[in-house]
């Protein structure tokens, strides 16, 4: 596991703020009508604009800065000249490079009105982000923060991807340790100050099955019911969870009032 000091923490910080804008600034673009193309674009000029990198363009040759899935699809949806209807669902998932590390998280949103079914989804998906941010703590491991969220989310009857999933985050996308939705307590590698983590429930209506498209990369569920995926970039600071990352942005697009970061308050050092 690569671990952060506090400064090269608040360098991550700037990147996933970003990140946080973007989706911020997306949520006013997301209504029916609207092509995912169409959000793609905005969201490279914003990245860049705000001095860094798409993180996602080119990475693996993904060809977009966004990955859009909507409704039935999990993750990794390729932005095309689709447009988006009321009622759907769409994951919008978005990276950002600055000062040499990454930021990434994502958030699931409504367009327009949806069905309640879908909503609780969203919101169940939502809340078991939490649950496990929670057990992000130093002497804990993977397994307790997996277990959290497979406890919380199958006692409601949805299916837990598990051939995706979380993973640390740093100078690369991708590092150690892969972070589980799933697992066993006490289980895995043991969490230490200095780790950072991207924590992302993947959470499906129905089966936790998946299926790929012939594009390579579009993720689906298998019985074609609707997925949700909520994401965080979390910081071991001072002996707890930080959040790097935020949703506040969006909730201020979409004028929802939420205290639910308030346990995870990021109180390390600012990049001015």
């Amino acid at each position: 596991m690569h671990l952060k000091t506090p400064e090269e923490i608040a360098l991550m910080r700037e990147s996933a703020q970003i990140v946080s804008k973007t989706l911020g600034m997306l949520a006013k673009a997301i209504k029916p009508g609207v092509t995912t193309l169409k959000l793609d674009a905005l969201a490279e000029e914003f990245i860049r604009d705000h001095g860094a990198e798409p993180g996602f363009l080119g990475l693996y040759d993904f060809p977009n800065t966004l990955c859009v899935s909507p409704n039935a699809q999990v993750v990794h949806g390729i932005p095309n000249n689709t447009p988006l209807q009321e009622g759907d669902i769409l994951s919008v998932d978005c990276g950002a490079y600055k000062n040499g590390f990454y930021g990434d998280h994502a958030y699931t949103f409504a367009v327009g009105p949806i069905a309640a079914e879908t909503q609780k989804l969203l919101d169940i998906t939502k809340a078991s982000l939490y649950k496990g941010i929670a057990l992000f703590q130093i002497g804990n491991r993977v397994g307790d923060v997996g277990f959290a969220i497979q406890q919380y989310t199958e006692a409601e009857g949805y299916g837990v991807v598990r051939e995706l999933v979380g993973h640390g985050l740093g100078r690369e996308m991708h590092e150690a340790p892969e972070m589980p939705n799933y697992g066993k307590r006490g289980r895995g590698k043991r969490f230490q100050e200095g780790l950072v983590v991207a924590i992302e429930p993947m959470i499906n209506q129905g089966t936790r099955k998946i299926k790929q498209l012939k594009d390579g990369w579009t993720i689906l569920t298998a019985d074609g019911l609707p997925s949700a995926h909520f994401e965080h970039n979390v910081a071991l600071l001072d002996g707890r969870p930080q959040l790097l990352s935020t949703f506040k942005f969006i909730y201020d697009a979409l004028g929802i009032e939420s205290d639910e970061e308030a346990p995870f308050e990021y109180t390390g050092p600012i990049i001015a």
